[in-house]
């Protein structure tokens, strides 16, 4: 489902070239839940950008769903975004003006879902993530672990291939977010690939795959036991 083969990312910062990726190559199937850690500059967030089609690479390739996005255009790479990728981060990006019905419609909104659609959508994607009883609310109304619950609906009402969460319960409390990630379990159960950055150990345990990044590289790839679900 996702292919990443000999990534390389440089950055020029001032007159000094900065190797952020370097010799990385990645095989996700379809169906997988896979954490991503690291230490601060390892490259984790740059290869969780190369593979959500938010930038490109200096050289190598990157096959997502059968698709070569490492040479598209910005535009292109936004209609991939739009149409295969779903985004949850630690802060939750909500308009806070706004309902959690309308915060969610927005991906259709920009792909050009008529209304009608848009609705059904965004009320059956609430409801899969335990909020039908708060789709009116704006996000004053919602405790953080509700408006967290918000943009992983927000996410997934595009029907993605693959669900990037950045970490996700970083600006959670412990208990919330177990909730959370019982929910990314949940997700990945029902079929839906789930990538998550992260450097918090107990959260990688969410994961049946671990890939740990140091200085652009992947120094190990490990496969583990899933924690249960309560």
């Amino acid at each position: 489902m996702l292919v990443c083969e000999d990534l390389h990312k440089d950055y020029l910062v001032g007159n000094e070239t900065v190797c952020a990726l370097d010799d990385v190559s990645v095989r996700v199937e379809r169906g997988e839940f896979l954490s991503v850690m690291g230490p601060s500059g390892s490259g984790k967030s740059t290869f969780m950008n190369m593979v959500g089609c938010l930038d490109t690479p200096t050289r190598g390739r990157i096959v997502v769903d059968g698709e070569t996005v490492s040479e598209l255009s910005r535009d292109a790479l936004a209609e991939v975004r739009n149409r295969k990728i779903g985004f949850v981060f630690q802060q939750f990006h909500l308009l806070g003006r706004t309902s959690a019905l309308d915060n969610v419609e927005l991906p259709l909104l920009y792909g050009g879902v008529p209304r009608a659609e848009r609705a059904v959508r965004a009320e059956q994607a609430l409801e899969r993530v335990g909020l039908r009883d708060r789709m009116g609310h704006v996000p004053a109304q919602l405790s953080g672990g509700q408006q967290q619950r918000v943009a992983i609906a927000r996410a997934l009402v595009n029907r993605p291939v693959v669900l990037l969460a950045d970490e996700p319960t970083g600006a959670l409390d412990s208990a919330t977010g177990v909730e959370i990630m019982e929910l990314f379990q949940e997700l990945n159960e029902a079929g839906i690939t789930v990538l998550v950055v992260t450097h918090e150990p107990e959260v990688a345990g969410y994961a049946r795959r671990v890939l740990r990044f140091r200085d652009g590289r992947v120094i190990a790839d490990e496969r583990q036991p899933a924690r249960m679900t309560a």
